[in-house]
């Protein structure tokens, strides 16, 4: 979403934190590039302004123009206000009220609300635990009610049963009576939307609001809109009142200056992001991850957070014990290329880390993207069970068999077991017999770098197994706080065959201990 703004800033900034001292001269042609950038990225320009007058006012300060390293303290100040404009902290949806609390979806037609509610319901029942109820108030798209009652289907969630004729107010009513008399904890009110803002839609919301008065009043819109997401965001806050934003399509290509853009204007702040098409593709959003993440900064602890949700602790159990004992197999390798792929492949997995975003194009270029995990799981696939255990049989025949069932050739299996082989003799190395080899110096090394040190687990790792999310939570804050968002920790290894860079065999990553189990 934000990778143009993020390309321009970051040549704009580093080619301020390479000079030795700064001029004011300086500091304001770095700024004209910085509005520019963010004019491009689709930023109203009163917001715009707004920024670039708060950076410049600090930033032209003697204390930034001495110090020691200017052109770091400029980025920082540019971090810092970016961080304020997308939101100080993190919000999440209020639901401390009297049950059932109601929660009401506005916004223009097209925009995914019948597909949000469903996502909010699946979020709300799974990680909350809330009995939730669904109603389709959109009396005016044909299949709107049915397609909430397939979304409720589909997710296990109560939806509202459809009565012909109804006005929009009427099913509000009926809805929050339903869910008062069903025992439900939340009721989802899924709006009727416009193409565009017009009287009738705003009556008609202003009358939901009075006959189900909602305790959330939530504004989806697509990441996507561009300028006119200021004039949404303020008619809706203005004519309805919004307690929240939500932004769907955060996935795609756009420019994302309506982030920017409607959490400046309104002030409400931006409470989640739809990142994908799955009904458990609706994420939390973090100002200060999606600061990192545009100026390049990273963002590792939403990378544990992934793969804390997509790591199976039983299976890295065995592969922890296998590594132990310096057994790496075709079989595992398949299990570390399935486990990436979850966590979003190698280009989610860049983007997350600290530094490594400006990598994704080279290896792209240079073949080493998620289509090449594609054709090593094909080429797994095409092996017999012995193959995949013991890769010494793999002769010429054999080899030509595998590339005509999967659809390569000799020089892509050669490729892939020459990556095992070195990722075989790195499991080697890190199981070696003395206190642990190389995986507890890494371990170690880590645990060092996040202040750690006298934490029981794996070379001074906290056992995650044994943490409640809070203890989880404060970690990761701990992690950011010790640096781990500016830069990798010393001492971590590499996946053989990826150059550039190296990250922790990411045959390290899906492979550590002691994570918990999926949910």
């Amino acid at each position: 979403m934000f990778e143009s703004l993020q390309d321009r800033l970051g040549s704009i900034l580093n080619g301020l934190t390479g000079r030795g001292a700064l001029s004011e001269a300086d500091v304001s042609a770095a700024l004209r590039e910085v509005r520019r950038a963010l004019l491009e990225a689709d930023v109203a320009l009163e917001v715009v302004r707004g920024f670039t007058d708060r950076v410049r006012e600090k930033a032209v300060g003697a204390e930034v123009l001495k110090s020691i390293k200017p052109g770091q303290m400029v980025v920082k100040i540019v971090h810092d206000e970016l961080v304020e404009m997308l939101g100080a902290t993190g919000v999440s949806i209020d639901l401390n009220a009297p049950a059932p609390v109601v929660i009401m979806m506005v916004g223009l037609q097209g925009s995914g609300k019948t597909t949000t509610t469903g996502k909010i319901a699946n979020r709300l029942t799974t990680r909350e635990k809330k009995k939730v109820l669904m109603a389709s108030l959109d009396t005016r798209r044909p299949a709107a009610q049915e397609q909430l009652r397939q979304l409720g289907a589909q997710t296990g969630v109560d939806t509202l049963p459809i009565i012909a004729g109804q006005s929009p107010t009427d099913i509000a009513a009926r809805a929050v009576q339903a869910a008062r008399l069903g025992g439900h904890d939340v009721v989802i009110l899924d709006t009727a939307g416009r193409t565009h803002i017009d009287e009738p839609l705003m009556l008609e919301m202003a009358e939901i609001k009075r006959k189900s008065n909602p305790h959330e009043i939530l504004l989806v819109a697509d990441a996507l809109t561009g300028q006119d997401a200021v004039n949404l965001a303020r008619n809706f806050d203005e004519r309805v009142g919004i307690t929240g934003l939500v932004l769907t399509r955060m996935d795609g290509d756009g420019r994302g200056g309506a982030a920017l853009s409607m959490r400046a204007v309104t002030g409400k702040p931006i409470k989640l992001i739809g990142v994908g098409e799955k009904m458990s593709e609706l994420d939390e959003f973090h100002p200060r991850r999606v600061a990192d993440r545009i100026l390049g900064m990273g963002d590792i602890v939403s990378l544990v957070e992934k793969a804390a949700e997509n790591i199976d602790a039983e299976k890295a159990a065995a592969m922890a014990a296998k590594m132990k004992s310096g057994k790496f197999d075709l079989n595992d390798l398949a299990d570390q290329l399935k486990q990436m792929q979850k966590m979003g492949g190698m280009g989610g997995i860049m983007g997350l880390m600290p530094g490594m975003s400006g990598m994704k194009d080279k290896l792209a270029a240079a073949g080493m993207d998620d289509r090449m995990f594609k054709r090593q799981l094909a080429i797994i696939s095409s092996m017999t069970k012995a193959e995949r255990t013991n890769p010494d049989l793999l002769k010429h025949s054999r080899k030509k068999r595998i590339a005509a069932g999967s659809g390569t050739d000799a020089a892509d299996i050669n490729k892939l077991l020459k990556m095992h082989r070195q990722m075989a003799d790195m499991m080697k190395a890190m199981g070696g017999k003395k206190g642990g080899g190389m995986m507890k110096q890494m371990m170690g090394g880590l645990a060092g770098k996040m202040g750690l040190g006298g934490m029981g687990g794996m070379g001074g790792m906290p056992d995650l197994s044994k943490m409640d999310p809070k203890e989880l939570e404060a970690l990761a804050r701990q992690a950011e706080a010790s640096g781990l968002g500016k830069g990798l920790p010393g001492g971590m290894g590499g996946l053989p065959g990826l150059g550039g860079p190296k990250l922790p065999g990411l045959g390290g990553l899906p492979g550590l201990p002691g994570l918990p189990k999926k949910k």
